[in-house]
Order: structure tokens, then sequence, then C-alpha cells
């Protein structure tokens, strides 16, 4: 399984090597378990501007910087995008929308895979599309010890974002290391994209509504069902490469 994938990774991109000492990781529904509270608020927050917004549009544009998903809702629905106190408003709406939810979990296993990447002295990143800092400085509570400024590339210092490659062309410049010496760990399309586009191999777990093929007609080079099934598959991955 690894090693297969590993192999058509290479061919893929005509790299001659995979060695990672780098993870990036994806932050909602690969970290914490924060979709379902996104999906909620980000439908609250486009009704009270009379725009339709479903979950499939919330799971969709994962990763995203905000503007993007407005935009895109903008342009589906009233063929234009959105003005600048417009794309204010309804992320303010958002924000404040999920801010009054249940607090957020970490994913199972997660801080357990963390930890070992550790020891085993990967470096680790964080790479997301948030711009909320009440959630990203959540990192920090439920992984202590893992991440750093430097090591975080959120919403605030990307323009374009996923499913641009920037976020992920950006985690390699400040990583100091080349493509085919890291690993991209995903979850949803738009992310999926940036990761494949940026050359990274693209593991991806599947924590959304959609089924794997779909996930792969985005670039991803392989699909587990979850942050639990990596932590125990990690041993034999890490082999694979070794």
């Amino acid at each position: 399984m690894f090693t297969e994938a590993i192999q058509n990774y290479l061919q893929r991109h005509d790299y001659k090597s995979f060695y990672p000492k780098a993870v990036f990781f994806d932050m909602d529904g690969v970290l914490i378990d924060s979709m379902k509270n996104h999906s909620r608020a980000w439908m609250q927050a486009m009704k009270e501007s009379n725009l339709p917004f479903t979950e499939e549009d919330a799971y969709m544009h994962e990763g995203c910087i905000g503007a993007t998903t407005i935009n895109d809702t903008f342009m589906k629905h009233l063929n234009r995008e959105a003005t600048e106190e417009e794309q204010k408003q309804i992320y303010s709406a958002k924000s404040r929308i999920f801010e009054s939810l249940e607090p957020i979990e970490k994913m199972p296993f997660a801080y357990e895979l963390l930890k070992k990447l550790k020891s085993e002295e990967m470096k680790i990143y964080v790479v997301t599309g948030s711009g909320q800092p009440k959630l990203i400085d959540s990192l920090n509570t439920l992984f202590p010890e893992i991440f750093t400024k430097e090591t975080m590339i959120t919403g605030f210092d990307v323009k374009e974002g996923k499913p641009s490659p920037e976020p992920y062309l950006l985690a390699l410049k400040r990583s100091g290391f080349q493509p085919w010496e890291t690993i991209v760990v995903e979850n949803a399309p738009m992310g999926i994209l940036s990761a494949s586009k940026a050359g990274l191999f693209t593991l991806v777990v599947n924590t959304g509504p959609f089924d794997d093929d779909f996930l792969y007609s985005y670039g991803a080079d392989l699909v587990l069902d979850s942050m639990e099934h990596l932590y125990n598959e990690w041993d034999n991955f890490r082999k694979s490469w070794i």
C-alpha cells in the first residue's frame, strides 16, 4: 500500500527519492474535530445574509481562507464577488457563531501521532486557511510543546490560500526542505489540491463526507480512514522509505 503510493508519487512528479524530514498538517478535521462547528457557523452566517449555503458547501471549501468561501458563494448566487465590507460582515458573523458553539476537541490519536513524530525528530508544521485567532491559539493548549509561531502557516500569512499551492509552498520555504522531503496530512478536497499542486506527498485522512475515490480525484496519494489509522500504520509507512 505505502510502497506503491510512494512509487506512483515519484513517477508523477519525476522525483528521484523520497525521504521525509517534515510533516505538514492541515488543522480542521485533521488535528482538531471542528468541521461540524465550521459548517454550522458558515450556514448560519450565510443565512443571515440571505445566501444559500449547505453542509457540503462548507466541506468543499474546508481549508480555504474566508474570503474565498464568501466570494465563491457570491459568484454562485449573485454572479459577483463580495465587497470588502460584505466579506468582513459575513466572516465576523461566522466567527461569532463559531465561538458560541460547543468547545472544540482534538481529533482522536492526533496528539499521540504528533508526539511520536517529535520523538523521531520529524519537523512538524500546521498549514491552515483559518483566520480565527482563538482557534489557532487553541493548538498550543490542545497540543503543548508541538507548535511555535514559525511552524504555523495560517490565513494571515497568505493572499490566495487553498486550493492555491501558496500555503504549502510557504511551508516549504519556512522549513527549508524540498518537496520530496515532506509529507502532507490533509482531509479536504481544496487542501489536497493545494498540496498536490505544490508537489508534496499528500496523505489523506478521510474524516469528511466524501468517498475515497472523490479525494483521489483531487490528487491524494493515499487515503486512510482516520488519524487513528494513520497512527497505527505510521511505523509501516516509515519503513517504506527508510
